[in-house]
């Protein structure tokens, strides 16, 4: 059976594919530390599916990571059968850069078989829109950090870092018959700025070959291309005379990346020519001249990716396709984008329902603080009782629980999606937001998608003197009264300070939450401040991410720091500040 038919034989029988996929992960985990408390007493094994299912949820309480991690950090101290029977060899980093902090995640050889999974999934339905050639070349912009063990001998990294050095890494290409311009030295060099000119330098000398540019995150490939512009005069003279430049020192880089380039006066003088005719337009279409076979970008460009989608629209032009990535967590794959074509701003998740035991939150937006009961999540939702996949519905809002088959059980991943609709007997998603609170001073409660919107609607007058924001994050400045937000800005090109003025009380304005508007009236919440910092500045915090272990892969810029370290280089860097005359 090839992977669409499978798809779409467990997508039609979701709800029963759930019911023995978590019977399944029970089998496989019953004794565990964890589960003995809700159930030592019941023989999962010989349970009928949907009798257990029903048991599983009355009797085992909704969890969340902060439940999980002191048996995560015994299992880092060598202890099993803590929360899987299956051994765990493996601990996942998260980002980090979502709550300021990273966290453990387990990670079994399941993980990167359902990873090889989507993958492949993904990759059928791509080729139905947009056929790729088979032993065609991937530009893939793919970074891995080296690991390390833990007290237990465990080896810990990024989920990214895990799978770029697994067997399903090289089975995906074998299987799909697309091969990354890289080799596993450029992946794992640990130097980011090294890996992205051998990335390109490669890139550029299979640029016949090569049949879509792909990264984990947009954010990287905007980062890559950024790095482009600067780079590609070197790019050329190594291009050119097949060597390598001396500011790559790394001797595994070298060597790897030398026996593969070969001198290529013509390829040279090609992109020479483009890119000094990109220069002239501001580099608008980069994608497509250097690498004019490739059929589509593919990453993740939904949450906090979006911002940075109509960058890589420049980059990529009018004619070549952005193709939003599959939707998943470093606990868990959720969904598929089954339609490629469609844009990234309104791609919908299929959910596959074998990866996991999904279970959903129903979440009602309550505007009036003073009715919200303990029922939330301390945001403005009033929660309802889970219910599964199968009895989701239309237009509702959910946050997502999961049950992994890496030992998390009724966890809360925090991600806020929408029903958009189904396939067959399994729910279409719409990803909404993070649901944790980043910007709170008083009753006011802001997410990461309402900072994303306001920046958006403030950044607008920009438009018009053809500058771009760069980056952007926040803080909730309480140190004096009142409190206040800041936004922090990082602009290409000249504006002049009446219309950053105007940006700043244009954002104020566009936080519509019920509790900031009043809080704002009274003056509980002082007027917000946007400070301008200098170009470069959110390199800085891309650099103290990395230099603390993360990777280029999995970097997300932080939309609220409260990190003291971070507040100092963005104040520090701060060339401009502005306070909003709104509710004045």
């Amino acid at each position: 059976m090839d992977t669409i038919s499978w798809f779409e034989e467990v997508a039609k029988n979701a709800g029963k594919v759930q019911m023995e996929t978590l019977k399944m992960i029970l089998e496989m985990n019953h004794g565990v530390e964890y589960m003995e408390k809700w159930l030592k007493d019941v023989d999962v094994h010989n349970m009928d599916a949907e009798a257990l299912q029903s048991l599983y949820v009355s009797r085992v309480p909704l969890a969340s990571h902060a439940d999980f991690e002191p048996y995560i950090q015994r299992i880092a101290d060598g202890e099993t059968s803590l929360l899987t029977k299956q051994p765990i060899t493996t601990l996942s980093l998260s980002s980090g850069t979502t709550e300021g902090r990273q966290k453990y995640i387990p990670f079994t050889s399941h993980s990167s078989k359902t990873t090889l999974q989507i993958f492949k999934l993904a990759a059928a339905y791509r080729s139905r829109v947009y056929p790729t050639r088979e032993g065609g070349k991937i530009l893939e912009f793919i970074y891995g950090s080296k690991p390390f063990k833990t007290k237990g001998g465990l080896l810990a990294g990024t989920a990214t870092t895990h799978y770029f050095a697994s067997q399903e890494f090289k089975l995906k290409q074998q299987q799909t018959k697309s091969f990354t311009c890289s080799p596993q030295e450029v992946i794992f060099s640990g130097d980011y700025k090294q890996s992205t000119y051998c990335h390109f330098l490669l890139g550029l000398f299979h640029s016949p070959q090569v049949e879509f540019i792909t990264s984990t995150f947009a954010y990287c490939i905007v980062q890559a291309l950024r790095l482009f512009e600067d780079y590609w005069r070197d790019l050329c003279d190594d291009l050119s005379n097949g060597t390598l430049s001396p500011k790559i020192t790394l001797p595994g880089i070298r060597r790897s990346v030398l026996d593969v380039i070969k001198p290529d006066k013509r390829l040279a003088t090609w992109v020479s020519s483009q890119c000094e005719e990109l220069k002239e337009s501001d580099w608008y279409g980069l994608i497509p001249k250097l690498w004019p076979n490739a059929k589509y970008v593919y990453s993740i460009m939904t949450g906090s990716m979006q911002p940075y989608s109509e960058k890589l629209k420049h980059y990529a032009g009018e004619r070549l396709p952005l193709v939003s990535a599959e939707y998943g967590a470093t606990e868990s794959w959720i969904g598929v984008n089954m339609d490629p074509c469609s844009p990234p701003e309104n791609v919908r998740f299929t959910v596959v329902p074998t990866f996991s035991y999904f279970e959903f939150i129903p979440l009602h937006l309550h505007y009036h603080k003073a009715c919200v009961g303990s029922t939330t999540g301390g945001d403005d939702y009033v929660e309802a009782d889970p219910v599964p996949l199968s009895k989701v519905k239309i237009g509702q809002q959910y946050e997502i629980v999961l049950t992994t088959f890496t030992g998390l059980y009724r966890y809360r991943l925090g991600d806020v999606v929408e029903v958009a609709g189904f396939y067959k007997g399994t729910p279409k998603l719409n990803f909404i937001c993070r649901r944790k609170l980043i910007l709170t001073i008083n009753i006011d409660k802001n997410t990461e998608k309402d900072l994303q919107l306001a920046v958006q609607k403030g950044s607008q007058p920009l438009i018009k003197y053809r500058a771009e924001l760069v980056d952007f994050t926040s803080h909730a400045k309480t140190a004096n009264q009142p409190g206040h937000y800041v936004v922090y800005w990082e602009i290409k090109g000249e504006v002049n300070d009446h219309i950053l003025a105007l940006c700043c009380k244009e954002i104020d304005e566009a936080f519509v939450d019920h509790g900031y508007v009043v809080s704002r009236k009274n003056n509980s919440i002082g007027p917000l401040e946007l400070c301008i910092v200098e170009p470069g500045t959110f390199k800085k915090i891309m650099e103290h991410f990395i230099g603390n272990g993360a990777t280029m892969s999995q970097f997300k810029t932080p939309r609220c720091i409260t990190n003291p370290v971070l507040l100092k280089v963005l104040n520090l860097w701060t060339v401009k500040r502005f306070h909003s005359t709104a509710y004045m």
